[in-house]
């Protein structure tokens, strides 16, 4: 008898089939791009119990994926400074379309999309321009570029939708690299990072700029909350002996700015990996491969932290944070475990 995903998949190709929906992928709870023993790359789904329930080839190591909100699409990203992303059937495994970097430009590895689904967005450098782009692709058309605007400054990293559904917040890290140089930090003295609020159209709705002391903290990723809350993880261009925070919450509103004293330069090695915020918005989870640490807030107050190996990855279940690790396990804080034959990449992405 053939598989359903199978029978599924032929009437796509005979036009006849309405379009699989992330339930024909096997309902996967999140994104992960990793390695496999034998070296090549990959982008898996994972149940809420941490089951893979699908693995699709990658072309080189991945980084963050977007995971389209109604179909069984995933967009996967090169590691910056990459020029490629691929957007994967997930039932399939098929290739549906490849988004390239217009000329002088690399990805920074994250994008988002709107919450129908029609429009993409994509971080982008402007390496001979030194300028953050977002650029836009419709991905009712086979993900044509259609448009692009100004991040509002260098180096934006990660990008999010807003909960109001029509704006977005970027991470602009501060940090101007060109592939000449490779991941060299040009800079690094001057450099000043930023949240970033755009409108689809590029209108700048606000921005919050960090201090003076902050000036060498580079904001990278970012976890929204329903209320609109912005929790922001930060890396530390400076000398490790400095004790600033790494982790903050802002609030567009309010512009109000608050730091996690605990999760600091010194216990944190100067790197948090990824960050997510709890269903409910009362609890803020980051990691730390470089320390191991996976640290807990309520608010900005530590509520608890965990060892684990090489852990990066997290991302809210519907009552728990679900961490992934190098070392292939997937963990979460209430006691679940499971190790897999894949190196998991830096970042979780909840569907």
């Amino acid at each position: 008898m053939p598989s359903r995903r199978s029978f599924i998949a032929g009437m796509l190709a005979a036009g006849i089939a309405p379009k699989p929906t992330w339930a024909d992928a096997g309902s996967p709870a999140f994104l992960s791009a990793g390695m496999k023993p034998d070296g090549s790359f990959v982008l898996c789904g994972l149940s809420a119990d941490a089951q893979i329930t699908f693995e699709r080839p990658l072309p080189a190591r991945g980084h963050a994926a977007a995971a389209h909100p109604n179909l069984a699409e995933a967009v996967a990203f090169a590691r910056r400074p990459g020029t490629y992303a691929i957007v994967l059937d997930c039932v399939t495994g098929q290739q549906k379309a490849r988004l390239t970097a217009p000329r002088s430009r690399h990805f920074y590895g994250h994008g988002t999309f709107s919450a129908d689904g029609d429009l993409l967005f994509t971080t982008e450098n402007d390496f001979e321009a030194a300028r953050g782009v977002v650029g836009i692709w419709d991905a009712r058309h086979n993900y044509a570029r259609i448009g692009e605007f100004s991040s509002g400054g260098i180096g934006p990293h990660d990008i999010k939708l807003m909960p109001d559904g029509t704006s977005l917040v970027v991470a602009n890290g501060g940090i101007e690299t060109h592939p000449e140089t490779g991941r060299t930090k040009l800079n690094i003295p001057t450099m000043q990072s930023n949240l970033s609020y755009l409108s689809f159209e590029g209108k700048r709705l606000g921005q919050m700029q960090l201090d003076r002391a902050h000036q060498k903290n580079s904001i990278r990723h970012l976890a929204v909350s329903a209320q609109g809350d912005v929790a922001f993880a930060m890396q530390w261009q400076g000398d490790l002996t400095a004790d600033l925070p790494l982790l903050g919450t802002h609030h567009l509103k309010t512009g109000k700015v608050k730091f996690a004293e605990k999760a600091s330069i010194r216990n944190m090695n100067g790197y948090l990996g990824s960050v997510a915020v709890s269903k409910n918005g009362n609890h803020i989870a980051t990691t730390s491969p470089r320390a191991g640490i996976l640290q807990n807030f309520i608010g900005t107050d530590l509520f608890d932290q965990t060892v684990i190996t090489d852990a990066c990855g997290v991302a809210s279940s519907k009552t728990d944070f679900i961490v992934t690790s190098g070392t292939g396990v997937v963990q979460s804080r209430s006691g679940l475990s499971v190790l897999h034959d894949v190196a998991w990449d830096n970042h979780l992405i909840a569907i």
